[in-house]
C-alpha cells in the first residue's frame, strides 16, 4: 500500500527536505568546478582579496587552527559544506556569539534554541559529543550561564582540530588557495637589486 507524504511524520519531511538541498548544492557545485575545490576557491578568494593581509591570513591558517578560527572561518565553513559536516562549526560559532549575550532573558532562550538545534538527540545539526557531555549541557540549561556550552564547545572544537581541520589543509581548494596567497606574498616582497 503506498503511503502519501502527507502520512509521513514531520522532522521525517523536514530530512528528506534538507538531504534534497545538500544534494542540489552539490549537485550544482559539480556541475560548475571540476570537482578539484575550485568553486570553494573562487569563493574564498571573493571573501577575502579586499583584506590587506590575505596571503599572511591564508599561508597563516596551516600554522595554527586558532588563525584559521580567528580570520578564515569562511573558508573552513565552505570547505565543511562541501563534505555536508559544518555543525561543528555553525555550534562553535553560536556558542562564541552566545558568550557575548548579557540579557538573562536572552541567555535562556538562544540557550534553548543552541541545545535544539545541535545537542539534544535528533537535532537538525546534531554535532558529534558523547552522552556524557549531551547530558551536562542539558542540566547547565536549568540555569544557563554564557558558560553551559563551553564543555559541548570545547569537545566540537578538538574534534574540528584533529578530524576536519588535517583535511582541509590537504584539501585542492586550501593548497590551490595557499599556492596563489605564497605567488602574491613573492611578488609582493621587495626583490634585491640585480647586479648587470
Amino acid at each position: 500500500m503506498c503511503r502519501t507524504l502527507a502520512a509521513f511524520p514531520t522532522n521525517c519531511l523536514e530530512r528528506a527536505k534538507e538531504f534534497k538541498t545538500r544534494l542540489g548544492i552539490f549537485l550544482h557545485k559539480s556541475e560548475l568546478g571540476s570537482g578539484t575545490g575550485s568553486v570553494g576557491k573562487f569563493e574564498w578568494d571573493s571573501k577575502h582579496s579586499k583584506e590587506g593581509n590575505f596571503s599572511e591570513d591564508v599561508l597563516g591558517w596551516r600554522e595554527s587552527f586558532d588563525l584559521l578560527l580567528s580570520n578564515g572561518v569562511a573558508a573552513f565553513h565552505a570547505f565543511l559544506k562541501t563534505e555536508f559536516s559544518e555543525e561543528n562549526l555553525e555550534f562553535w560559532l553560536a556558542c562564541e556569539e552566545f558568550r557575548k549575550l548579557r540579557s538573562a532573558t536572552k541567555l535562556a532562550s538562544r540557550a534553548h534554541r543552541i541545545f535544539e538545534e545541535f545537542i539534544c538527540s535528533e537535532a537538525p545539526k546534531e554535532v558529534n559529543i558523547d552522552h556524557e557531555t549531551r547530558e551536562l549541557t542539558r542540566t547547565n540549561l536549568q540555569t544557563p550561564t554564557a558558560m553551559c556550552f563551553d564543555v559541548a564547545q570545547g569537545k566540537t572544537r578538538t574534534l574540528m582540530e584533529k578530524d576536519s581541520y588535517p583535511r582541509f589543509l590537504k584539501s585542492p581548494a586550501y593548497r590551490d588557495l595557499a599556492a596563489e596567497a605564497a605567488a602574491a606574498s613573492a611578488s609582493a616582497s621587495p626583490s634585491e637589486p640585480s647586479h648587470t
